[in-house]
């Protein structure tokens, strides 16, 4: 079980770290803060849902081929830059694997440190769309999650599945990939047709006229 953790954090970690170093190259910020980003975008996820679970110490910072990844990835983006942007789906498609990967390997992780399947779910979830919540803010922007497509509703479905396989006791491995699939099938579905959740209602109409008084 612990393989397949590490295994499925480290791929995790390699595809949103290029998701984040590509959106950096878009908005040309120098090298610096390309790895920036693509440190944010990877990881920032797995060290909140470390630090919720007590694992410490952080494997994002103790264990070198986590920021090793992300080195590797954001230099890629960087001086391979015409070639990522000519490749932009499957640039999004790397992003759902991201998420997908992301939201499995942490509610599996959550539940090997005797998380609740519930909590442990919603952890997974977390890990799943908190490094792209960081990257947005980095950018300045309101994050993707919040306010387009099934980003987190799809990471949150990927975790649920591993989390009741696991309180079925159901074997891990194919309900990590059941999950992973969900949550990914879902997030490709969402981009292609757009569909989103129902948005806020515009606040800056008028109220309605008062009824008369009595």
């Amino acid at each position: 079980m612990e393989t397949l953790v590490l295994i499925l954090d480290l791929i995790g970690t390699f595809v949103f770290a290029l998701s984040g170093a590509t959106m950096g190259v878009r908005r040309r910020l120098d090298i610096f803060g390309v790895l920036v980003l693509s440190f944010a975008a990877a990881l920032a996820g797995g060290i909140t849902r470390d630090l919720l679970i007590g694992a410490t110490p952080v494997a994002a910072i103790s264990d070198w081929r986590y920021p090793a990844i992300t080195l590797a990835a954001g230099i890629v983006t960087f001086y391979w830059a015409p070639l990522i942007e000519r490749l932009q789906y499957p640039v999004r498609m790397f992003d759902a694997m991201g998420l997908a990967l992301f939201a499995v390997a942490g509610t599996q992780k959550a539940l090997a440190f005797g998380i609740a399947p519930p909590m442990a779910a919603a952890l997974g979830m977390l890990t799943g769309i908190g490094g792209g919540i960081a990257r947005d803010v980095l950018l300045a922007q309101v994050p993707l999650v919040l306010q387009a497509e099934l980003y987190a509703v799809a990471a949150l479905a990927g975790a649920a599945v591993v989390a009741l396989g696991y309180w079925l006791g159901l074997p891990a491995l194919p309900c990590a990939l059941a999950g992973a699939g969900l949550c990914f099938g879902l997030r490709m579905m969402a981009m292609h047709y757009g569909w989103h959740l129902p948005v806020a209602l515009q606040s800056s109409d008028p109220p309605p006229p008062e009824g008369p008084r009595r």
